[in-house]
């Protein structure tokens, strides 16, 4: 199970204790403020626990949703605009420069790692928002299986969501012309 250096805390009380349960092996520490029990961790739920206060977005979520099976190369996460630039050259940050960080987001389970990630209304919305970001092919394919399950969406919770966010015109437009 992983553990933050908070949780190790109030189990260790103090720092000189963490790091004897470091050295007899009890505890293994696995990132900067990120520590196991010892069982084998994936590495989902390490990004997750590393950076609490993210959501998983774009390519990530779009994988995790089940919307393409293309596998992202990198995690995709979303943060405060406020939040201090993340150096782990296997994540790709963007910034929520509206408050909305928790517009949409959901805690789910993915192979076993508990994970905060938009939901998929969220995420059309937000691939609408950056389709020329994205390649074309791929748009595409992310576009043609949120029109297989278009009647499982919840219409009005993407429109409130497209008219909370930047582009609103743009993404209610294209909205219609490519999903509805």
């Amino acid at each position: 199970m992983l553990y933050s250096y908070k949780e190790c805390k109030e189990k260790y009380h103090t720092d000189y204790s963490i790091r004897k349960a470091i050295s007899s092996g009890r505890l293994v520490k696995i990132a900067r403020d990120v520590y196991s029990d010892g069982e084998a961790e994936r590495e989902l739920e390490v990004i997750g626990k590393k950076y609490p206060y993210s959501v998983f977005t774009m390519n990530s979520a779009f994988y995790y949703q089940g919307l393409t099976d293309t596998i992202p190369k990198k995690y995709y996460l979303i943060t405060d605009k406020d939040s201090t630039k993340i150096k782990d050259k296997c994540v790709v940050q963007y910034y929520d420069n509206n408050d909305s960080l928790d517009l949409g987001m959901e805690k789910k389970v993915y192979n076993g790692s508990r994970i905060r990630i938009f939901n998929r209304e969220r995420l059309l919305v937000e691939l609408i928002r950056h389709k020329n970001d994205l390649p074309f092919d791929y748009y595409k394919e992310i576009i043609g299986n949120y029109r297989k399950l278009v009647y499982q969406l919840d219409i009005q919770a993407i429109q409130e969501y497209a008219e909370q966010l930047p582009k609103t015109k743009m993404v209610m437009e294209a909205l219609q012309m490519e999903v509805f």
